[in-house]
């Protein structure tokens, strides 16, 4: 149960309209009806993630969300990722292998990067210039930053998200 209202369309005041109709196409998810409380952040907050990430292969951007959502337990960030994620072919048995924390299936570039995401989630002050350099290896210095923001949009729709109680607006899929 959501433990904020969430801004519906119709009664939406005409700023929070416009950036439903132009911004989401009219189909606002939970997340966006309750982050436009404060529209002057939604809409600085959809730019930004429309612009993480772009220098990263779509799975591999698919790949970090959803490790970094299991590793914070967002259901509800998991849940529209494994949406996203099937449209790129990913499949129940690679779902649960990111949950489960195993990378065996996943190339090197994939397993090191989603290394890096999990240090960086769980202890970013113990980033050293080795996991930096394990990165190089594989990753331009624009994609190693690109990886570092995408970790952070995920850490923060994890936050926002999941303490608020935001309702998922689909079925769900087992992972």
């Amino acid at each position: 149960m959501p433990r904020i209202s969430c801004i519906e369309p119709r009664t939406a005041a005409t700023e929070v309209q416009q950036i439903y109709e132009h911004r989401l196409r009219g189909k606002p998810a939970n997340v966006h009806k309750a982050m436009a409380h404060n529209p002057q952040a939604l809409t600085p907050f959809l730019a930004f993630y429309a612009a993480v990430g772009k220098s990263l292969d779509r799975k591999l951007w698919e790949l970090v969300y959803l490790r970094v959502s299991f590793l914070n337990g967002c259901d509800y960030c998991v849940q529209h990722h494994v949406a996203s994620s099937k449209k790129l072919g990913l499949a129940p048995e690679a779902w649960k292998a990111l949950k489960d924390g195993d990378l065996t299936q996943l190339t090197e570039p994939e397993t090191a990067a989603l290394h890096y995401a999990e240090k960086l989630t769980r202890t970013p002050a113990m980033i050293a210039e080795s996991d930096l350099q394990s990165l190089k290896a594989y990753f331009s210095e624009q994609q190693i930053v690109d990886l570092h923001l995408l970790v952070g949009l995920a850490n923060l729709t994890n936050r926002f998200t999941a303490p608020l109680g935001l309702e998922l607006e689909f079925a769900p899929e087992r992972v």
